[in-house]
């Protein structure tokens, strides 16, 4: 996607599917976006070519070794400090439950009507 010039383009549509069944529905979205930055992240730092050059070689240990150096790259330190440079919270998530949106919210509802398939 990203070396294929997917990634910043415009006539790209990117979603993620909104199926939390377990946790609430908000953090459970935040959660899937912090994933989604952690691995594309990550997938900016395979050292592709040393990919390709252990991929010439036929070399499968080489090639996953420079694959497992990138996912294993802890890079939320990097992307705190990404979102701190342009005004946003380092850790969305902290951020989202000190906000008491959640318990705002839910207070708003008591005593409203049933939404959902089952109503």
């Amino acid at each position: 996607m990203i070396r294929g010039g997917g990634f910043g383009n415009p006539d790209v549509a990117f979603m993620l599917d909104q199926c939390h069944n377990i946790e609430a529905k908000i953090p459970g979205q935040i959660r899937s976006v912090l994933n989604v930055q952690e691995m594309t992240a990550r997938a900016l730092l395979i050292d592709r070519d040393a990919l390709a050059a252990a991929q010439r070689a036929n070399d499968v240990l080489a090639s996953n070794a420079v694959l497992m150096d990138a996912f294993y790259t802890d890079v939320r330190p990097a992307l705190a400090a990404w979102r701190e440079q342009r005004g946003l919270p380092a850790d969305p998530m902290a951020a989202f439950l000190g906000s008491g949106y959640l318990e705002r919210i839910a207070a708003e509802r008591v005593g409203g009507t049933q939404a959902g398939w089952g109503a």
